[in-house]
């Protein structure tokens, strides 16, 4: 296999660098600015990647790549015939092979999307948790157990969130886990620190990762066994990395000058070298165990357990090129001359660059070697799971609940039933599950641990209403205070039906301020079109008690401007039941990208759904079950009061301020015609419906006309908007251009502070009061009553 695995190593370092050059240097210019590509970052990994899936992998094992060797990762699909020349040769071009692997933008079999460095290593982690909850239950136990790989630039080592990992892997048993560590100790800006490596050691240690260093490859092993190898060996470990960079750079002549003056002429040692050429001293010396196929794959094969293991592999960067350990590297391409010369030491034919089987001497050969390569028997590895039916969801009106306390308890009413969906669904929070209503949930299906674990309050009858079981059967996973753990574990579940062909609706709470903080992670999992439910709650100044730091402003506009994450903010409990109830079906969606004419929404592609919710208790509206409020709740608004043909103001509201409007609308309409108040569930779906239709009319249908259209173009042109919302004003503040219509925006511009739900709404102008005096001091007319009179 050894010598398989070298021809394809080298067909995999020509095509990666090839598709690389061709794009900026063979390829007409259109922009003018380099293109890019990251050459030698792809020549440090080359080896570890051909042995990694020519050698190591299963079908039902996943990787996410380096996001920098993406090249080396495509020419994998180009020599296997899973991608085309076309997309080959338009690489980071529209429509060609993406800058980093994309499970949605590129066309050949990616796990998982990287490309935000540190992300794509961590959500190996949460996948393989995600495969192990899986496992353990009953409509899961015939999932063929995989390793979860990722393929780890040393820089990626900075990332906060690599660590946060670690420690949530390890409260959590991970198993099944592979990072492979690129350690060519050359970054974006310059040579990484020397002794890094121990760090890195140390701390895989301490959370009970199998650390394997891989430094030596076949040729430097060889080399230490001879009369001085020894010596060369202490060398090698002392050397500084900037010091074995630049060396690298300059070739075997003087690699043999500084071998010669560091060791001096000691005999044996002056024999070994000497029985090397320079080009064979320069081959040696570069042949770390990164770079080592043989080695990698010999190493790969020596693990026979599922400890999570991290594999520190010494490489050069640009190894096998004419950059190789240059400092500038990372950023930096051979340019023609260099290439041609390349090209010639290569052994490429003029005109056969793309030919994926040149310089084969028997291709037949290889091609029934890669015919039996187990990783790609089973061709693409993309799976699905059919749909599971959602249940009605009701909700029994109360007079007086919070949103946040309606969440809980339509959970909870779930957890009560034996409905397909229930069994499906997984929760899971960052230290916060009982202060977001998610404790009835629990308390009923139970935590996840690979094993029981039992609760010792409840053993020693000590009354608390937190019941905590761990065990197998659970259906909710705990998480440490990591907002990054929470966005990456949704992300990993919600792609478990593509990953693993077995469908799970995760359902993640967080502090909704807090939003901001795993935001990376989060836009990381809809990239990828993972589909989770995402629960940001408590939210705004309304949480007044808890002061600026716990009280959101901008997370409205996260949620309007997220792609694959559609945002609502319900006011009332029934609109948040008939909202989940649709969620649940449009989590699982994966239809034709058409828009719904309707709403000019793309709903049967699906997505996930982001619900900003409150701890407030507001009085609730009566009974209502009418096509269009249920309808307008879904499309992001409906007519709480419709106002009159001569309708002087409409206030526009969307969540826990609807008191304050609904009061505020009252006084208004004694001295005003025609007040209405739209109520708004998602200022998102409305402005994404109203641009979509915008488009649709500039292609030449021109009855195209969105919700948003539909329920404000029947306002006379004089009507004032006035909109609000405990977040940012920019939320609902371009209602107004839909129609024309003058508006007046009213929300939150500035750092919350604590105190009443009263005295914050009057001081950022929220209350009924102030919106009442906002509307009279700007339109002419009889001033209103004071609503708080």
């Amino acid at each position: 296999m050894t010598k398989e695995l070298k021809i394809i190593e080298q067909r995999l370092l020509w095509l990666s660098h090839w598709m690389i050059h061709h794009a900026n240097h063979v390829r007409p210019k259109v922009d003018g600015i380099k293109i890019g590509g990251h050459q030698a970052s792809s020549a440090s990994m080359v080896s570890i990647m051909t042995a990694l899936y020519f050698s190591a992998l299963r079908p039902e094992d996943r990787v996410a790549v380096k996001p920098h060797a993406s090249p080396v990762f495509h020419a994998i699909q180009y020599l296997m015939g899973n991608l085309d020349r076309d997309r080959m040769e338009n690489f980071r071009g529209f429509g060609g092979v993406q800058s980093y692997p994309s499970r949605t933008k590129d066309v050949d079999d990616v796990d998982f999307s990287t490309g935000s460095v540190g992300l794509g290593v961590a959500i190996t982690a949460f996948a393989s948790l995600v495969q192990d909850y899986i496992a353990a239950k009953s409509w899961g136990d015939d999932l063929p157990m995989g390793r979860m790989v990722a393929l780890v630039g040393d820089a990626e080592l900075d990332e906060g969130n690599i660590y946060e990992t670690l420690q949530e892997g390890w409260k959590n048993d991970l198993r099944n886990c592979w990072w492979i560590i690129d350690y060519n100790r050359q970054s974006l800006d310059g040579i990484v620190r020397e002794g890094l490596f121990g760090r890195v050691e140390k701390i895989f240690d301490a959370f009970g990762w199998d650390v394997v260093r891989v430094k030596y490859g076949a040729l430097q092993r060889a080399a230490f066994a001879e009369p001085g190898g020894d010596k060369l060996r202490d060398w090698i470990d002392a050397c500084p990395n900037q010091e074995y960079s630049a060396l690298t750079f300059m070739g075997g002549a003087v690699w043999r000058k500084r071998l010669m003056d560091d060791l001096g002429d000691q005999g044996d040692v002056s024999a070994l070298l000497e029985r090397r050429s320079d080009a064979e001293l320069a081959e040696l010396m570069e042949n770390l165990g990164g770079n080592c196929v043989s080695t990698m794959a010999d190493t790969f094969a020596a693990i026979d357990h599922d400890r999570p293991v991290c594999f520190l592999a010494y490489t050069v960067k640009g190894w096998g090129t004419p950059i190789a350990g240059h400092k500038d590297n990372h950023g930096g391409l051979m340019n023609k001359t260099q290439m041609a010369a390349w090209q010639t030491h290569m052994g490429v034919p003029e005109g056969e660059e793309w030919e994926p089987f040149a310089t084969v001497e028997d291709p037949e050969n290889l091609r029934a070697f890669l015919r039996r390569v187990p990783f790609f028997a089973k061709g693409r590895r993309r799976f699905s799971d059919r749909r599971v039916p959602v249940p009605d969801i009701a909700f029994a009106a109360e007079r007086e609940i919070s949103t946040q306390a309606a969440f809980g308890k339509i959970l909870d009413d779930l957890s009560k039933t034996d409905s397909e969906l229930a069994a499906r669904i997984v929760t899971t929070s960052p230290d916060v599950t009982g202060t977001t209503n998610l404790g009835p949930w629990v308390n009923r299906r139970k935590l996840f641990a690979r094993r029981d674990q039992a609760d010792a309050f409840i053993e020693n009858k000590i009354p608390s209403t937190a019941k905590w079981e761990f065990t197998p059967e659970g259906q909710h996973i705990e998480l440490g205070i990591a907002e990054m753990n929470l966005m990456l574990l949704l992300g990993a579940a919600g792609l478990s039906h593509s990953l693993f062909g077995k469908r799970l609706i995760p359902v993640g709470t967080v502090y909704d301020p807090f939003v901001a903080r795993g935001l990376d992670a989060l836009n990381y999992a809809c990239y990828q079109d993972a589909r989770f439910l995402l629960v940001g709650t408590p939210s705004g100044v309304t949480l007044a008690p808890e002061g600026g730091a716990h009280q959101s402003i901008g997370t409205p506009l996260i949620g309007m401007s997220q792609d694959g994450l559609a945002a609502f903010e319900p006011a009332f409990a029934d609109e948040l039941a008939v909202i989940m109830e649709w969620a649940f079906d449009y989590l699982q969606r994966d239809g034709r990208d058409d828009p719904d004419e309707r709403t000019w929404l793309r709903d049967e592609t699906g997505g996930s759904v982001y619900l900003r919710l409150s701890t407030n208790p507001i009085e609730q509206p009566g009974k209502r079950a009418d096509e269009a409020f249920r309808r307008g709740s879904v499309d992001g608004a409906y007519w709480l009061r419709k106002p009159g043909a001569n309708a002087e103001v409409v206030i526009a509201y969307q969540g826990a301020v609807a008191p304050e409007v609904i009061s505020a609308a009252g006084a208004l309409a004694e001295t005003r015609r025609d007040i209405g108040v739209l109520a708004v569930t998602s200022a998102d779906r409305l402005n994404a419906g109203w641009t979509a239709a915008q488009r649709a009319r500039a292609r030449g249908n021109k009855a195209a006309q969105s919700h948003i259209e539909c329920l404000l173009n029947e306002l006379p042109p004089h009507c004032r908007l006035v909109t609000v919302i405990d977040g940012h004003p920019a939320t609902l503040g371009w209602l107004g251009a839909v129609a024309g219509h003058r508006t007046i925006p009213l929300g939150v511009e500035h750092f919350g502070q604590t105190g009443t739900i009263g005295s914050l709404y009057a001081h950022y102008g929220m209350d009924a009061r102030s919106i009442v005096e906002k509307v009279d001091g700007l339109l002419p007319g009889r001033a209103a009553r004071n609503p708080a009179s």
